[in-house]
This record gives C-alpha cells, structure tokens and sequence, in this order.
C-alpha cells in the first residue's frame, strides 16, 4: 500500500538514534520499577504468587511484542500501529487503530506527569501537585523540541539512575534475607499461600500486563533508527526482556519480605497501594523509602517524555497521510523533529494532567481511560499482522505469524473484558467518535474534484 507523497516543506526525521536509544526510550517509558503501584494489588489477588503472575505477563506480552517485531520490518516507518494496520487491514482500519493509540500515547504521559506531580508534592508539600505537574510538561517538552537524540541521552542518564535505585532495594532486600529469612517460603512468590488458584494469578496477569505498556513506543522512531527496522525489531524484544525480568525480581523480593499476607492485603483494598513502600519500611527503614519515592517522581516524568515523543510520531504520521491537520506533518529542518505534532501532544497531556490533579479520583479516571485504548490497538496491531499474512498466500496463513498474533488477540480480548465497565464505556464513546471522523472524511473525498 503506498504512501502519499510527503509535504513539500515537510522535511525528514533524522535517523539519529541508535540500539541503546531505542531501548532507553522504551524502559523510561516503561519505567523499571513499575510493579511499585501495583505489588499489593497483585499479591491480594494472586495469593501472593506475584513473581509467578510477572512472569505469565511478560510471556503474554511477548505475542504482542512478536506481532509488532514482524509488522516494523513489513512497514518501517512512522505511526507504529497506524500504520501497520493500514498496510494490513487497510486504511479505515488504519485509521481507527492509530486513533485509538490516541488515548494511549496522549493521556499516558498525562498519567506519568501526575504521578511525578503527586510523588514531588508528598516530597514537597508547599508547592502544589499541579505546579509540579505543569513543571514536568515543561522540562521534558523542551528535551523533546531539543530533539530526539539529546532526549534519549538525558533520558540515559535518568534510566541509570532508575536502574541504580532498583539496584539498591535488590541488594538491601538480599541482604534482610541473609540476615533475618524470609516471612514466607521462598518458593511461595511463585506458588501463592495455600491451595493454588488458577484463576485467582490469570485475573493478577489481567492488571500486570498494564504495567508494560509503552514498550510498544520503540516502534514509533522506525524512521529515526539508524540501523532500520532489524534494530528496531530486536530492540522491543530487548526491552521486554528486560523488563520483565526487573518486574519477576521486584515482585520476588517483595513478596519474601512483605509485612503483611496476601489475606490481609485482600482485606484492606485501601492499604494495597502503598504495599511496596510498606514492604521497603520493615525490611530497610524509611531512608530507602524516601528514596524509591524519589526516584519514582523523576522516573514517571520522563516515561512521560518518552511517551509524548512518541504520540508526536503518532500524529506526524497521521498528518503526513492526511488523517489529521497537514500543519502536524513538518518537520523541523534543525532538529528533525515534528515540533507542531510534539506541541500539540504537550498540549492535551497538560491540559489532562493538570484537570486530573486538581481533582481526587483524576488519577483513578485518567488510568481507566488509557488502558481501553492502548489495548484496542494491540488487538488491531494482531489482526493487521493476521490480514499480511493474508495478503501473501495460504502459507503464510498457516505459519506462527498467525498462531503467535492469535494468541496475543486472545490475551487482549481476555484484559478488556475484566477492566472496568466505565472504562469499556470511555473507550466505546472514543471508538465511535473515530468511527464518526472516519466517515466525515470518506464523505469529503467523495465529493472533492478529482485531480
């Protein structure tokens, strides 16, 4: 399927970012210590089996990281699952997969921008939570305008410190197990308490899988790789790997040492979010505490610069094929960077993120919007995956490039259908207003002159 002719004064994304920027900017957005939100969560549901749920995750994840390796090399360029739907299913359904990452790359950041405004304020507490918020928008759009290698670098810097905190509370926590054991049996993160319950992990890996999204990001600098898209396809893969192993060893040591039982974390839904911190306290004291915190604060602010670089990809590609305002398609000549496409993404993510601050259930409805989203892509990036295969002959339609995106399709379909009724309502409300735009457009080409 070819693509429409760039803009003349559009200019190119430079192919500025190497295998090690590529990764950065997937485990910044990411972030290595993810599982700290969602540990007591997934303990209570799992029985404490929270290594075991990690690892289910992470190998559920990997058919979605398959299909996105195998549709970047088919269409290497910008978009990421915009444009592999349009080259497989075509360009309605192309349409409608890169809107509905929309929610995704855009209220993402906002996500990440108000838990680094949060975290600063409970450090800082005469200083407002949506100041500190507005100030994060503000720092990390600067790096993104700056341009895209000087983003990733700072980045590195940030990742390395994320990377040196984690690497602290892993050798801490050893060392409270050398001295004083374990408060469970070692092998109980990965069987659970008592009787094992299958379905009680199968719901834990239904929430865990969201602790990875924004691995997917690496595919939206396919243009600005400089090895390709081989690069690229490696370098998801990379990122997941590595994640997952940082998330199956957080969630092991922390279930070693965690204060209270996964009965009692299931009995006081209130005290399951700051169950890691709890955890960190008895083992080490609040020294460490304050300094996971911290680290958090600075590590959300720039998974959120990773992600508003990515959804000004999303837009500069959207743009660039004429699906959204050709303004959003330019490239700065200097930086090679979509700046109105990079602008407009700070735009929604501050607008969002501060309302959201300034509000006390604004993180709780911000969440349950972005992962309807993200998902529905997914599932739109598995079936674009099936539809190329389909569009090469029969064997392709009978090789693992089909059974590993249905798997995938599987898992996406199983994660919307246990998230939240207003967040299904949310992302129906969105799917239809895309479906509405979608056929606005198809009525104005239909009556313009032909050329």
């Amino acid at each position: 399927m070819a693509t429409p002719p760039p803009f003349a004064d559009e200019g190119t994304l430079h192919r500025a970012l190497g295998f090690r920027d590529l990764v950065v900017y997937g485990l910044l957005f990411i972030a290595p210590m993810a599982p700290v939100g969602v540990f007591g969560t997934l303990s209570a549901k799992s029985h404490g089996a929270v290594a075991l749920v990690y690892v289910m995750a992470t190998v559920a994840m990997a058919f979605t990281a398959h299909s996105y390796a195998r549709m970047v090399r088919v269409a290497p360029q910008a978009g990421s699952v915009y444009t592999y739907a349009r080259v497989g299913l075509g360009e309605g359904p192309g349409f409608i997969a890169g809107w509905m990452a929309m929610l995704d790359y855009l209220l993402i950041p906002a996500v990440a921008y108000l838990f680094s405004g949060i975290a600063m304020h409970a450090l800082v507490p005469s200083v407002p939570s949506w100041l500190w918020t507005a100030t994060a928008v503000a720092v990390t759009t600067a790096l993104n305008l700056w341009g895209v290698r000087a983003a990733a670098a700072v980045g590195f810097v940030v990742l390395a410190v994320e990377l040196a905190v984690l690497a602290v509370f892993v050798v801490t926590a050893v060392i409270a197990l050398a001295q004083d054991g374990p408060r469970r049996g070692w092998l109980t993160p990965f069987t659970g308490e008592g009787d094992f319950d299958a379905g009680a992990v199968l719901s834990a890996v239904s929430v865990a899988v969201l602790s990875y999204l924004g691995f997917d990001a690496i595919a939206a600098f396919a243009e600005e790789s400089a090895g390709g898209s081989p690069k690229v396809a490696r370098a998801l893969v990379t990122c997941l790997a590595v994640a997952g192993t940082l998330f199956v060893l957080q969630g092991y040591l922390a279930a070693l040492l965690a204060p209270m039982s996964p009965a009692e974390l299931a009995a006081r839904p209130a005290g399951q979010g700051a169950a890691f911190y709890d955890t960190v306290d008895a083992a080490t004291g609040l020294w460490l505490h304050h300094l996971v915190a911290a680290s958090k604060a600075l590590g959300a602010a720039f998974a959120a610069l990773a992600g508003q670089a990515a959804a000004g990809r999303l837009l500069f590609a959207m743009a660039r094929d004429r699906r959204l305002p050709g303004r959003l398609a330019k490239v700065d000549r200097a930086s090679g960077v979509p700046r109105l496409a990079v602008l407009g993404a700070a735009a929604v993510t501050l607008l969002a993120a501060v309302w959201a601050a300034q509000r006390p259930d604004g993180l709780d409805r911000l969440v349950s919007v972005v992962d309807v989203g993200a998902l529905t892509a997914f599932g739109l990036l598995h079936l674009s995956v099936m539809g190329w295969c389909a569009r090469q002959g029969a064997e392709r339609l009978l090789s693992r490039h089909v059974v590993v995106p249905l798997l995938g399709l599987a898992v996406v379909i199983a994660v919307i259908a246990t998230a939240a009724a207003a967040a299904r309502l949310v992302g129906a409300v969105w799917l239809g207003t895309g479906l509405l735009v979608l056929a606005g457009q198809a009525a104005r080409r239909r009556g313009a002159p032909a050329d």
